[in-house]
């Protein structure tokens, strides 16, 4: 993508996507966002499981739909995409071996100096895994979790309840985290008439993303979503790391996780960011714009 200004090698960062792609229609959003952002030095995207609720390979279908995505953007779709964990951590011990999991290992072990960021749009699966598999990556990467009910009770949510001992595993770690909650995460609302407008437009990958989140909308019946909005609620792993928002989280101790997905604290010493907001502006415009731009700079090749 052509742009008028370049991010300085030293600032940039390595970025790993792991993401339930195929669960519904917003972390499409957040891939295309990452892929164009010159800041990030994209390392793959591991597709990650969401449960049995609707199928019984969601795995699989994320890492198809994954590759879709890719394809429908050009050279900058030229990444690695690994297949995850097919399904949830059976207990607190027992990894989920997947070359999801290897690549997290491989890429947080590398000698390259950048600074690793690996996100997570779905449950903790493969980060959780990794880490049973080699424990020496906990303190060489930094994880954003888009996951987890509000501070400071918590409550029932996807992400989490797709792998609780996956969580509990992270956060007894000494590993890095950033949480964006659901009421944070929640917050980034569109309308699909903004979309259409801002979207839309620009490019195959534009016409897809709208067109696959309105067909989403138009098969799911049952109240969600409302009909004219959405959440874009996994954008936020873009923004934060081109801006980590200093003043809008705290530093809490990481708690325990119980099976209906209530918070136990319990400890003070390890903590975790959790963020109580994002600069929703900031996130869509810059993801509006670099879509723009990326459509002008295929129109001109």
């Amino acid at each position: 993508m052509a742009l008028s200004f370049q991010v300085p090698e030293r600032k940039r960062v390595r970025l790993l996507i792991n993401s339930d792609v195929k669960n519904e229609a917003d972390d499409q959003y957040a891939i295309v966002h990452a892929l164009l952002t010159p800041m990030f030095i994209n390392k793959g995207i591991i597709a990650a499981h969401f449960g049995t609720w609707r199928t019984t390979e969601s795995m699989e279908e994320s890492y198809a739909e994954a590759k879709y995505v890719l394809s429908l953007i050009g050279d900058v779709g030229n990444v690695p995409v690994y297949k995850g964990a097919p399904r949830a951590l059976p207990d607190e011990k027992t990894p989920v071996v997947s070359e999801g999991a290897e690549a997290i290992i491989r890429e947080a072990l590398s000698d390259d100096p950048q600074r690793l960021f690996i996100v997570f749009l779905g449950p903790l699966t493969d980060l959780a895994s990794a880490y049973l598999m080699e424990p020496r990556i906990e303190e060489k990467l930094t994880v954003i979790w888009i996951g987890g009910g509000p501070y400071p009770n918590g409550n029932w949510e996807f992400n989490l309840n797709n792998d609780i001992h996956a969580a509990n595993v992270v956060f007894k770690s000494r590993i890095p985290l950033w949480q964006v909650p659901q009421n944070v995460y929640a917050s980034v609302r569109v309308s699909l008439a903004e979309l259409e407008r801002r979207v839309k437009p620009h490019g195959e990958i534009g016409k897809y993303l709208f067109e696959q989140l309105v067909r989403f909308n138009d098969e799911n019946a049952d109240g969600w979503p409302r009909g004219e909005s959405w959440s874009l609620g996994d954008s936020p792993i873009v923004s934060l790391i081109l801006d980590d928002q200093a003043f809008d989280y705290d530093m809490r101790p990481a708690p325990r996780i119980t099976d209906d997905m209530r918070y136990i604290h319990y400890q003070d010493e390890r903590k975790i960011r959790v963020y109580r907001q994002v600069d929703t502006r900031f996130l869509l415009e810059d993801m509006y714009a670099k879509l723009e731009l990326f459509a002008i700079s295929q129109e001109t090749r």
